[in-house]
């Protein structure tokens, strides 16, 4: 089988689960695990590098309001790839390619390959999601493994934090203009813990104002911008402490959110983990050092 990822999470399920050797095309995007960058890439991103968030934001919101895609799909790298299975998504027209768009294309080229669309909302769907493509790539019963420990260690955590006051925290996934979470990440600030201070778990994120975010009387605030590693989250987060509309006198913390906290795959467990490091010190383990960094 020749398998096309269009989405940095579902590349990184397929090599979990041991179809790395079938993956053929990938987005610019793709980095997990270091071997997926030596794929063809076929599709990548309209917005300009090197922009603020801010630009980002009003660059995402006046192509959204144009019906104008946010990603490039090269048609011709496409189609010479024969691919035999298209992943790509229907959740977020800002993060990945869309599935019109990638069945628009199969059709001009003539292309038979089947499309299978991955659009988890909840940890318990990303984990579905992880079972499903090892289904289709041939890779089941290494995908069920992988889920099992991905599930005991959820089990884990919310047995470190069974019977503890449960801290307000609030997940900013932007900080100019500030959003607050949706779809999995408020369920993974519950899992770890903590009371989800604004947002809704299986929702789309959305902005939110400054004095919205100080009256949901946050105890701890997690800087998780989607599209960041850790050392841009850590910049994006000094940047809203000097601005100074974060509540005062409460912990600040940066995360990698690309890597556990945007991407719905395995690694939003190491996410969770590093929750519940952070809310619970002493309960549970602190987040690694590459993961999570307490900048106030």
């Amino acid at each position: 089988m020749r398998i096309v990822s269009l989405l940095p999470s579902t590349t990184e399920i397929l090599f979990a689960v041991g179809a790395g050797p079938q993956v053929v095309g990938v987005t610019f995007e793709c980095d997990t695990p270091a071997e997926a960058r030596t794929r063809t890439i076929v599709s990548t991103t309209a917005i300009p590098e090197g922009l603020p968030p801010h630009e980002i934001d009003a660059f995402v919101s006046r192509a959204m309001a144009a019906g104008e895609d946010l990603y490039h799909l090269d048609s011709g790298a496409l189609s010479a790839l024969d691919a035999d299975l298209v992943v790509t998504q229907d959740l977020c027209a800002v993060c990945a390619v869309d599935v019109s768009v990638v069945d628009d294309a199969l059709a001009y080229l003539g292309c038979r390959a089947e499309v299978l669309t991955i659009d988890p909302h909840s940890l318990d769907e990303v984990l579905g999601s992880v079972e499903t493509l090892g289904a289709a790539s041939g890779c089941g019963d290494a995908a069920a493994d992988l889920v099992r420990d991905l599930r005991g260690r959820l089990a884990t955590v919310q047995e470190q934090v069974s019977g503890a006051t449960r801290p307000r925290a609030l997940v900013l996934e932007w900080t100019d203009p500030a959003f607050a979470p949706g779809h999995w990440v408020p369920e993974m600030v519950t899992v770890a813990g903590g009371t989800n201070a604004l947002g809704d778990a299986g929702e789309k994120s959305v902005r939110v104002t400054w004095e919205a975010v100080r009256d949901s009387a946050p105890e701890v605030i997690v800087c998780a911008p989607c599209g960041y590693d850790l050392e841009g989250s850590t910049q994006l987060a000094h940047a809203a402490i000097a601005s100074g509309e974060l509540p005062s006198g409460i912990p600040v913390w940066a995360v990698d959110a690309n890597a556990s906290f945007a991407r719905p795959g395995p690694r939003l467990v190491d996410g969770v983990e590093a929750l519940a490091g952070i809310l619970h010190p002493g309960l549970a383990p602190a987040p690694r050092a590459d993961m999570a960094r307490r900048l106030r």
